[in-house]
């Protein structure tokens, strides 16, 4: 298995692997489509599964979250990360204001930490909102996101920084696009 990961890090390091890999992630740099412009901003919600205590997560400890540096919540219970498909506007707003990557760098740092044991699990990657709403209900340790307008409630919204996402002064946002 880890002559398969250095391998395939050695594979996109020299370029050969680019839309191979089986959830995309190496097919979209986070930007919208060519004739897709940004329209107004709506507010990223933070959402685990109802049962997980925590309410407060700092901007520091989501990113370790996402990037896989932190693999349990303080009751003991394992973290399961769970993110939409590469192309999503609500990843790319994650990627660029969570995790400070572009897609490529995302994608390395997970096949570099999946091969020097520093990450354990790549995040789960799931197509629709819907499907990461259903996901965080059903797994006790989930985290994911959410545009405010998807969030409902069978997950709970964690307040980042001690704000919520309709509060002035929450920093994550996501960009609508809106075809021209």
């Amino acid at each position: 298995m880890r002559r398969l990961a250095l391998l395939l890090l050695i594979l996109v390091d020299a370029g050969y692997v680019s839309g191979a890999w089986p959830y995309g992630f190496f097919e979209h740099d986070g930007l919208p489509p060519q004739g897709v412009v940004p329209s107004a901003a709506e507010s990223l919600a933070i959402v685990v599964n109802r049962a997980n205590a925590v309410d407060n997560l700092s901007t520091a400890e989501l990113r370790r979250i996402f990037l896989g540096a932190r693999g349990h919540w303080p009751s003991g219970r394992r973290i399961t990360i769970v993110m939409m498909e590469p192309g999503q506007p609500e990843r790319a707003a994650v990627l660029r204001q969570i995790c400070q990557m572009s897609e490529n760098e995302f994608s390395n740092h997970f096949l570099h930490g999946l091969f020097t044991g520093e990450v354990l699990v790549s995040p789960k990657i799931l197509a629709t909102p819907l499907g990461v709403r259903k996901f965080v209900f059903n797994v006790p340790g989930a985290i994911g996101y959410l545009r405010i307008s998807d969030v409902d409630s069978s997950v709970k919204i964690v307040s980042i920084d001690e704000r919520f996402p309709n509060e002035k002064t929450y920093a994550l946002h996501v960009t609508s696009p809106s075809v021209k």
